[in-house]
């Protein structure tokens, strides 16, 4: 019996960080996990609580801090903008990285403690965000002029079944020419 249902699309081959991602997850679980029970061996484990928690309190801080500077900073643009300015970018690494290096002090363990503190360093996230940037115009300039733009316009037009969908963009803000009548478009033919 056919249902009529294409055949499934071969399998594309995996990407290498959807191959090693789970692979090096568990692996920086267990050395967080190693790293704690050796911690609390040397010490106690009231003082890894501490640490967890100092992280927790540090982690909510900074996030919170980004915060408030992602909101003066929305509220400087729009108001830069009401003014007819245009407002400067941030290359400093922005609050993107202040987010994640807050985040990074939340979750529990002392690699992704150390990580959180190395990404609080202005010169850290400043590299970070330059060689983001390089790395975002890399891509759009690979892409070519006008791909993604292009590939949504075509999925715009297309209908599911494929089929172009005819149609004609009507604005109600145009004023309406002179000579005319009131209904100056001929009606879409099938």
């Amino acid at each position: 019996m056919t249902t009529g249902a294409p055949p499934p699309a071969p399998n594309a081959p995996r990407s290498r960080l959807r191959t090693f991602l789970p692979l090096a997850l568990v692996v920086w679980l267990v050395l967080e996990v190693w790293l704690l029970t050796r911690v609390a061996e040397a010490t106690s484990g009231f003082i890894v609580f501490l640490l967890l928690l100092a992280g927790v309190v540090a982690g909510s801080a900074v996030i919170k801090r980004a915060g408030r500077r992602a909101l003066r900073k929305f509220q400087e643009t729009v108001a830069q903008q009401q003014r007819g300015v245009t407002p400067e970018t941030d290359r400093s690494g922005g609050n993107a990285f202040l987010l994640i290096a807050g985040l990074l002090l939340i979750l529990p363990g002392l690699v992704s403690d150390l990580l959180g503190l190395i990404l609080l360093l202005p010169p850290v996230r400043t590299a970070l965000a330059r060689r983001a940037e390089r790395s975002l115009e890399r891509r759009m300039a690979a892409a070519g002029p006008g791909s993604f733009g292009g590939a949504f316009q075509q999925a715009r037009m297309r209908a599911p079944d494929g089929k172009v969908v005819q149609g004609e963009v009507v604005r109600d803000d145009e004023p309406p020419r002179p000579g005319h009548d009131d209904d100056p478009r001929p009606p879409l033919t099938p």
